[in-house]
């Protein structure tokens, strides 16, 4: 038994698997400590992965060589591509999962992973001397030493569960919460606070009429989340159901609102604005007669159903009550209740955009101790605190992702610089540069670069080379090759498309809207041929090299503009000032600086409060 690590991984959720996975994986020796290893990466909500703008976290976690994408496509049993209707800028994808395959999956790559070992026990205080971190205390009593320590503990630091009136210490349903770090860091001046999220109630399938709700099936084309070359989706494909709620629904859930921690004063600590409990819908939306809820399957084989949209912390009789008068739902037996839980997390303006904390050396926070919500946006935190902690151990420059790279690296600079307010999760519109971080290319953002670092491996790295040769060999077909009026027109026709009037070369076709490769092929033979010259991978290529034509512009253009705003990212301004002493700075720019201290000027720029002439005040002083 070894009691020294490199790097030492503080709980086993999206965030400490993918954190203990990258340090690993780079070469340091990493201790990940979980309360129970049959539960890491457990998926505490709906049994889902992915979303608008989760997805193309999950791709970006998968493109630096991180595995929420490859477990994911395992373990799916219903896999779809939201907002296909737009542009591919806000393609998502998004899979349902086996939730316990899943856990299994990640459990199998985390006990075989070399570097990586487990110990399965609480972590109830941290070893500190001269502001860094030296390791951890254990609630077993075992001191294990670190170089490096990764905090990510989700909902389980002091975890409160609420069912009703009644209370239940937790870090989930049957699970105990974890003590003794908060009280220890507020000690030592990290300001912490208090959060809550919640989740529904678990329906057994055999009491649930599907006759009377409706079908949503899943899509089962080339999609998938990793970009490593295989068949993804192995188990057998489930459907969702839809159903409603109704006057007679909401009837009850009013009754019960006395009775509701979120209405009584029992809770004080702010919930997720955009995943609202079903008590929450109806107090804000009182004139809306219905809710849609959706009833996912948690397993290929399983008879258990996540009623997504009724997330609730009312009394068990009143969630049984209500959800009795849906006619789908009127001999509904359930599993286990909703519940809501409180649980402490930091303010995550006292991290750098390593996700180190600025008081304390060589600790870092990723997940939801950051203030955050949702699988994805641990899993990308979880990432980036791995790689930065295995940095730290055996030096060189700190791995940091622009705004412009990823979308990893617009949900760090947000929770760094802007902090948080309420349970931060990801969105489309929170991104200035939504075509450049797309879904469809986060592999070619992304894996040189982790390539370089170390962490993704050649095979992936190979892949990518031989994607983006043969996306360019595509296009510069398309470009070149020449297309005839006689040759085509009877066939764009028939389309409903306009014939042409002179030749033109094929990208010229590809542009318009009404058409693309894949109809094209069928129409001119030298596409279809040039395209089964493919060796693997043909959609996927296919679908870059057509996104890259159509969109090139769009691209160019928000290229530019992040370049930019790129140059002030380069002004740094650390250091170089006592913003108290500024008087031409507003009282509010001096308060909010001082206390966030920003790298540069471009994230001085994006600090809440801060005015283009506070920015020009500081662009003055530094002489531009």
């Amino acid at each position: 038994m070894d009691f020294n690590y490199d790097v030492i991984v503080i709980g086993a959720g999206h965030a400490g698997c993918e954190a203990a996975c990258a340090s690993a994986g780079l070469g340091s020796k990493t201790l990940l400590v979980t309360m129970d290893m049959n539960k890491i990466a457990q998926m505490s909500c709906n049994p889902a992965v992915g979303g608008i703008a989760k997805g193309q976290i999950v791709r970006e976690i998968d493109a630096l060589g991180g595995y929420m994408g490859i477990v994911t496509d395992r373990t799916a049993i219903q896999f779809r591509m939201l907002n296909r209707s737009k542009g591919p800028a806000m393609w998502s994808p998004r899979s349902q999962s086996d939730r316990a395959k899943f856990i299994q999956e990640w459990r199998g790559i985390v006990e075989n992973m070399p570097n990586l070992y487990m110990w399965q026990d609480s972590v109830k205080q941290l070893i500190i001397k001269n502001n860094r971190v030296l390791g951890v205390i254990t609630g077993l009593g075992v001191e294990f030493s670190a170089k490096s320590v990764v905090l990510t503990s989700g909902t389980f630091m002091n975890g409160l569960m609420h069912i009703g009136r009644t209370k239940l210490p937790g870090g989930r349903i049957s699970e105990l919460a974890s003590y003794g770090i908060t009280e220890q860091l507020s000690g030592l001046g990290i300001i912490s606070g208090r959060m809550k999220t919640g989740t529904p109630v678990r329906i057994d399938g055999r009491s649930i009429h599907f006759d009377e709700t409706t079908e949503q099936t899943g899509e089962n084309d080339f999609h998938k989340f990793s970009y490593m070359d295989y068949v993804p989706r192995p188990l057998k494909q489930r459907s969702c159901w839809t159903v409603y709620t109704n006057d007679a629904v909401h009837a009850i859930l009013k009754k019960g609102l006395p009775d509701s921690p979120l209405y009584n004063g029992q809770i004080q600590s702010i919930g997720p604005r955009y995943c609202p409990s079903i008590e929450t819908k109806i107090v804000t939306f009182p004139d809306k007669t219905e809710h849609q809820l959706f009833l996912e399957p948690e397993g290929e084989t399983t008879q258990e159903y996540y009623l997504n949209g009724f997330s609730s912390s009312l009394p068990l009789d009143i969630q049984v009550q209500a959800l009795q008068q849906i006619p789908a739902l009127r001999d509904v037996r359930i599993y286990r209740p909703g519940y809501a839980i409180e649980y402490d997390y930091f303010e995550p303006t006292q991290l750098m955009h390593n996700l180190e904390t600025k008081q304390i050396r060589n600790l870092f926070f990723a997940g939801q101790v950051n203030g955050t919500t949702g699988y994805e946006e641990a899993g990308g935190q979880g990432a980036i605190a791995g790689i930065n902690a295995h940095i730290n151990c055996h030096g060189g420059e700190s791995f940091v992702l622009g705004r412009d790279e990823a979308y990893i690296g617009v949900l760090i600079d947000d929770l760094v610089t802007k902090g948080v307010d309420e349970p931060y999760r990801m969105f489309t519109s929170r991104a200035e540069y939504r075509i450049l971080l797309r879904q469809d290319d986060a592999d070619m953002r992304l894996t040189e670069k982790s390539y370089e670092l170390g962490l993704a491996k050649r095979d992936r790295y190979d892949l990518l080379k031989e994607k983006r040769e043969q996306r360019d060999k595509l296009i510069n077909f398309a470009k070149e090759y020449s297309i005839k009026p006689s040759y085509i027109n009877g066939k764009l026709e028939a389309l409903g498309t306009t014939p042409l009037k002179q030749g033109v070369k094929l990208i010229d076709l590809i542009l318009r809207p009404q058409l693309n490769m894949i109809i094209l092929a069928e129409l001119i033979p030298a596409l279809k041929r040039e395209i089964e010259t493919i060796p693997n991978r043909k959609e996927e290529i296919v679908e870059a090299a057509e996104i890259m034509i159509k969109y090139q512009g769009y691209i160019e253009r928000e290229k530019m503009i992040a370049d930019k705003i790129s140059r002030l990212e380069h002004m740094k301004i650390k250091g170089r000032f006592n913003y108290h002493e500024i008087q031409a700075l507003s009282t509010e720019a001096r308060q909010k600086l001082s206390k966030i201290e920003p790298e540069t000027i471009a994230q001085a720029s994006r600090i809440p409060g801060i005015s283009p002439s506070d920015i020009n005040i500081l662009l003055l002083l530094l002489g531009r």
